[in-house]
């Protein structure tokens, strides 16, 4: 069977990567067409368009690429009809994939969503157009079955992915020695993969690195963002080390993360690192975000703990002395550090157990074989 799979960012490329690999395992002749990255490529599908091209976060930067967006769209469109594929899998990604889903529902093109987009977190009646256009919807955090249900949408809870990304993770015994590091306790800063969050947030993790240093900070990078992004604002900070793609290694020797709000506050729950949560985006941006917001945290680690277990320090909150200030309270002689870390126990027993990429590529294939 033919599978056409969008993603829009980092994360769901590595998802998508997993499911890939676990819908093959059903389906060995599956033929895979996606818009992703290099992991969903290196599962075997075919590559139509990078995620780098499409990767804006926020209102106003939504605005701004807004022609861009419509024409990366339009070009979606045309090679999903070119292609007509047995189903389209997609995966978060929002603004892009619910106009996707209506339009392969209205050319008749069967449609599975993998990770729900995020409309439990603001515009909630968005889960009447995702019932209206989706034939099945495939959740990962605990929450949303209960979420779903008050509009009378029975959703496939799977367990979460990023276990399964946990699992077959292999720490690099020499990752110390070959990335330059000491054997000072490192503290990772985990700024993000987009462009804006770079330079909107890691100025502000840096400046609050002086003062620390019985401690070495290192930060990790990623290669779908140039290089020459990270020479300029690290220019100033000499003992600031960086790791490229390497962010599980990193958090595997971590004794704490500043960490910017998205998947890898998660990430670095589930590896016990405790963490400052860090988000900033333009006044404009934030202004809107701040009317529709419908939930009372920003990261998933709080809102799967349904109360405050990691600081998030958001916009004006957001300065160089209150990142240190919160960092020195989950270091190991912090006065935070116990409660978070019983925090993050309570949140991984609510996760469950790896096998979610399993679970959603055996339940596809299945439905797809029934017809």
């Amino acid at each position: 069977m033919t599978y056409y799979l969008i993603a829009g960012e980092r994360s769901g490329d590595l998802h998508g990567a997993n499911l890939i690999k676990a819908i093959r395992e059903r389906d060995p002749a599956a033929q895979c067409r996606a818009y992703g990255g290099e992991q969903m490529e290196a599962a075997g599908a075919t590559l139509v368009r990078h995620y780098r091209d499409m990767a804006f976060m926020g209102f106003l930067e939504v605005v701004k690429n807004l022609g861009t967006i419509r024409r990366i769209m339009r070009e979606c469109q045309a090679d999903l009809l070119a292609h007509r594929p047995d189903v389209l899998i997609l995966i978060d990604y929002a603004g892009f994939n619910l106009r996707m889903a209506r339009f392969a529902r209205k050319h008749g093109i069967r449609v599975f969503y993998y990770i729900s987009p995020k409309v439990w977190a603001w515009n909630q009646r968005r889960a009447l157009n995702i019932k209206a256009n989706v034939d099945r919807l495939f959740t990962i955090l605990p929450f949303e079955t209960e979420f779903f249900a008050k509009y009378e949408y029975n959703v496939d809870y799977v367990g979460n992915p990023l276990l399964d990304a946990l699992a077959a993770f292999q720490p690099d015994p020499d990752f110390r020695q070959e990335n330059g590091l000491d054997e000072r306790p490192i503290i990772a800063l985990l700024p993000g993969s987009r462009h804006q969050e770079i330079t909107s947030i890691l100025p502000t993790m840096l400046a609050s690195t002086r003062g620390f240093d019985t401690y070495q900070f290192v930060v990790g990078t990623v290669s779908n963002l140039p290089t020459s992004l990270y020479d300029a604002l690290l220019a100033d900070y000499p003992h600031v080390r960086r790791v490229n793609d390497a962010a599980y290694d990193l958090l595997h020797l971590a004794t704490a993360a500043l960490v910017t709000s998205g998947t890898a506050t998660l990430e670095t729950a589930l590896f016990n690192v405790p963490q400052v949560v860090c988000y900033k985006t333009t006044f404009i941006s934030y202004a809107i975000a701040r009317r529709l917001i419908a939930v009372p945290f920003i990261s998933l680690v709080n809102l799967i703990a349904n109360r405050e277990v990691v600081k998030e320090l958001i916009q004006a909150d957001l300065t160089p002395a209150n990142v240190a200030n919160e960092l020195r309270a989950v270091l190991p002689t912090g006065v935070k550090r116990s409660d978070l870390l019983a925090g993050y126990t309570d949140v991984q027993e609510k996760m469950g157990e790896p096998g979610a990429s399993e679970r959603a590529g055996r339940a596809m294939v299945q439905a797809l074989q029934q017809g």
